[in-house]
């Protein structure tokens, strides 16, 4: 479960404007984070099925903001692409 200082601290790393919680690159922001910690739980816990369904939703929902961001605001998917080190 990622910590609430973890999820602040994503948060203000995809941020648009000060009190932006709800925006697509806040949202990648944060799922980028939680894939992180369940990816490293799995490597420890390799028979974790259930979790290993909730990072594959994870990534799926990731996905389809992505791309989102990419249709509409271009510059704004490669920013955040940038900041948090995905490759595409």
């Amino acid at each position: 479960m990622i910590t609430k200082e973890d999820k602040l601290k994503a948060i203000k790393l995809g941020a648009v404007h000060k009190t932006d919680v709800g925006s697509p690159q806040a949202q990648v922001a944060v799922l980028t984070a939680r894939i992180k910690e369940v990816t490293a739980h799995l490597k420890a816990n390799k028979h974790d099925n259930m979790a290993r369904r909730g990072l594959i939703q994870m990534v799926g929902r990731r996905k389809r903001l992505l791309r989102y961001l990419e249709t509409n605001d271009f510059a704004a998917y490669q920013e955040i692409i940038t900041k948090l080190g995905l490759r595409k």
